[in-house]
């Protein structure tokens, strides 16, 4: 049966749902995270094939299940050393007077908000016993007009009558619009299809740096940017592989010159700022089709780009708890606290979904030279997740896995697995990376 996410985006990229599934990801869970999470890589593999016979060379692509599991989780494993938690200490589901609340501390910024909102030292038991004072909406609402990241444990009903949850629902699964023509010229390469993309990267964790790697696959260069402070290292050696990681400080007049001239030899923008957000510093959607008209850019929100959630912080585990997802996980398996899917497949499945915007935009382009702008969020993505068959309840699966490649990476030697996608005729590799974020200068290499 062909995913519900492949058909969705055929229709909706143009393409053909052809990329058969093969197997199963081996994640089980209270929704049927295996349909979204294959679905959304079968739809990237329908867009590559698509631009391949939109230049002329017959293609066809499979989706290896058991890797995108894997994928889902991570492509890179080290050998010999470990990466760190994921986690602030801080971060983590709290019960609060009337439900539960999970505080999103990974961010400096976001961790400060939560602890002066609670006035409470850096110490979970401290701020457990702050939070069962509020009620979860309340604080909520506190964590977020403060500047930092919060979501109130709500039931999958609940959410859908929420006016967010409602709005984001009414939004097309990939929002896409063609904007003006483009003044470049560029045709896929049968055997690296994205070689000569220029990417430019302005998307950090998870969800964008998914959808630029499965572009640096493909042959794209991938120039990742971030600003001066910012480090990630529990994910940054799995979401730089095949990427250029720089720095610089868009607060700054060099720093936005420097941006704008990234932006100018750019193909492709991906980036994860709402609308408006980029005005400031000269580069609104105006300014962005000047500099480089034509230019594919694909963005990412959490919560949807309508309603009266549209701009508020989000992360893949906090929308889990905003659209009932841990809800309903808690309640089938019968715990005492939120359980959120396996996987934060919102985040993975986004990240896939993005990249296929970005590939049949260069279709597009391709076929009609123009430009285009997609839109995504992660509670789109969440409202395509449908409950899974009750049964009796399973220990998740690991389907076998082939050998990872060996590589050396600046923490140790590592194994980055086969790529879930296999399109007859292209080879997908990573030719750089991974490598440490400011490791690359901020410009495109010659």
């Amino acid at each position: 049966m062909t995913p519900p996410v492949q058909l969705e985006s055929a229709r909706l990229f143009d393409t053909v749902a052809g990329s058969g599934v093969r197997g199963s990801t081996g994640l089980t869970a209270a929704w049927d995270v295996d349909a979204l999470a294959t679905g959304a890589v079968a739809a990237f593999a329908d867009a590559v094939v698509a631009l391949l016979r939109e230049a002329g060379t017959e293609a066809s692509a499979a989706v290896d299940a058991a890797l995108v599991g894997a994928w889902f989780r991570q492509a890179l494993t080290p050998v010999g050393w470990s990466l760190p938690s994921p986690w602030d200490p801080i971060a983590g589901d709290y019960r609060a007077a009337d439900g539960w609340i999970r505080l999103h501390t990974n961010a400096p910024r976001h961790r400060a908000a939560a602890l002066r909102v609670l006035d409470a030292p850096a110490d979970r038991d401290a701020v457990a016993a702050r939070v069962a004072a509020w009620a979860a909406d309340d604080l909520e609402a506190a964590v977020v007009e403060a500047g930092g990241a919060a979501a109130t444990m709500r039931t999958a009903e609940a959410w859908t009558a929420h006016p967010q949850g409602a709005a984001a629902r009414r939004e097309p699964l990939v929002d896409r619009l063609h904007t003006v023509p483009a003044q470049t010229r560029w045709h896929p390469d049968p055997t690296r299809p994205l070689a000569g993309v220029r990417v430019l990267d302005l998307t950090r964790v998870i969800a964008g740096p998914v959808a630029t790697r499965a572009l640096a696959a493909l042959g794209a260069t991938v120039l990742r940017v971030d600003p001066p402070d910012w480090d990630e290292p529990a994910v940054a050696p799995d979401m730089t592989l095949g990427k250029l990681p720089a720095r610089l400080d868009a607060r700054t007049p060099e720093g936005r010159e420097r941006l704008g001239d990234l932006l100018a030899g750019a193909d492709v923008l991906v980036h994860g700022y709402r609308r408006g957000a980029l005005e400031p510093i000269g580069l609104g959607e105006e300014a962005r089709q000047e500099i480089r008209p034509g230019i594919v850019e694909v963005a990412l929100t959490a919560y949807g780009w309508h309603g009266p959630w549209t701009g508020r912080r989000g992360f893949d585990s906090l929308v889990q708890m905003s659209a009932g997802v841990a809800e309903r996980g808690m309640r089938l398996a019968g715990a005492d606290r939120p359980v959120p899917l396996p996987v934060q497949a919102l985040d993975h499945a986004t990240g896939w979904l993005m990249a296929a915007a970005a590939v049949a935009g260069l279709r597009d382009r391709l076929r009609g030279g123009s430009g285009s702008r997609a839109l995504l969020s992660l509670a789109r993505t969440a409202a395509e997740l449908v409950p899974a068959e009750p049964g009796e309840p399973t220990e998740p699966t690991a389907p076998a896995l082939p050998e990872g490649e060996r590589r050396e990476t600046p923490w140790g030697p590592a194994a980055v697995l086969p790529f879930p996608v296999d399109v007859g005729g292209v080879a997908a590799r990573f030719d750089t990376g991974p490598a440490p974020l400011g490791s690359a200068a901020p410009s495109w290499p010659a």
